[in-house]
């Protein structure tokens, strides 16, 4: 018998191992996929309306106009302004809105339809108006207890509280974010996701932007405590109306003693 040249004998069977290793790594990308897209797994933009991919100043930025564009918006949480704490559940259209606004001392309802505006209070609220609590201003504040009080134009009353029925001048006070401006991390808010805008530490807030459909902003973080509210139902018709006659109250040219 011939000797066996040296290496022609059989060779080690090398196809299971390979297919083993493949499919090993095969399933760790499947894993990985999940959470990142280095092994060719699924983009986790997938499905959404592609902002999360932008800088966060052009998330901002849609987010903005997209409020800008919408002709209504539901509005709650709290505000502090000027040293005030306003808690607002306020539905804002373009050419009115209505809701109750809510501060430490008083609740109240606004009520505005184009440019009339309407407070519903009670006649402690009223007489805090009044400034006094002499037997004239007592009986002014009791009538207008539980009333529509029709608010004129040139009265402190109306200019004080008419921002808060304003759409546009309410959301560009509140959605402005000041500082350098990130990507953070990314979350769902009443089962829509959403990415998360956050301004320079301590200057700023955060905003949550939906990664679905519309990027409209839908919940806002102010910087230094100053308030967190939630916007919702984008676009959705607010039933604006003049209250009955016999609940409104037109005080005249002045409602409040105050100066």
């Amino acid at each position: 018998m011939s000797a066996i040249p040296p290496g022609a004998g059989p060779r080690p069977l090398a196809g299971p191992r390979r297919t083993g290793r493949a499919v090993l790594v095969g399933a760790a990308c499947a894993v990985l996929a999940v959470a990142v897209t280095g092994c060719g797994g699924e983009d986790p933009d997938a499905g959404t309306n592609g902002v999360g991919k932008l800088p966060a100043a052009k998330i901002e930025s849609k987010a903005r106009a997209a409020a800008q564009r919408a002709d209504t918006v539901h509005l709650s949480g709290n505000v502090v302004s000027q040293g005030r704490t306003y808690k607002l559940d306020m539905r804002l259209a373009k050419d009115g809105a209505k809701g109750e606004l809510t501060t430490k001392a008083a609740a109240f309802q606004l009520l505005r339809v184009g440019n009339a505006l309407y407070l519903k209070a009670n006649a402690a609220f009223w007489a805090g108006e009044k400034g006094g609590a002499s037997g004239k201003p007592s009986q002014a504040a009791g009538k207008l207890d539980g009333k529509y009080v029709k608010v004129p134009a040139s009265d402190p009353v109306y200019k004080r509280f008419s921002g808060f029925t304003d759409k546009d001048t309410l959301l560009a006070g509140l959605l402005g974010l000041h500082g350098k401006l990130t990507t953070g991390e990314r979350s769902d808010i009443d089962g829509v996701r959403t990415v998360r805008v956050a301004a320079g530490a301590g200057s700023g807030g955060t905003l949550d932007v939906s990664l679905e459909g519309t990027p409209y902003p839908l919940r806002l973080q102010r910087a230094g405590g100053a308030g967190v509210v939630r916007l919702a139902d984008w676009g959705r018709s607010v039933d604006l109306k003049a209250p009955p006659k016999d609940q409104v109250v037109d005080y005249g040219s002045k409602i409040s003693g105050k100066r």
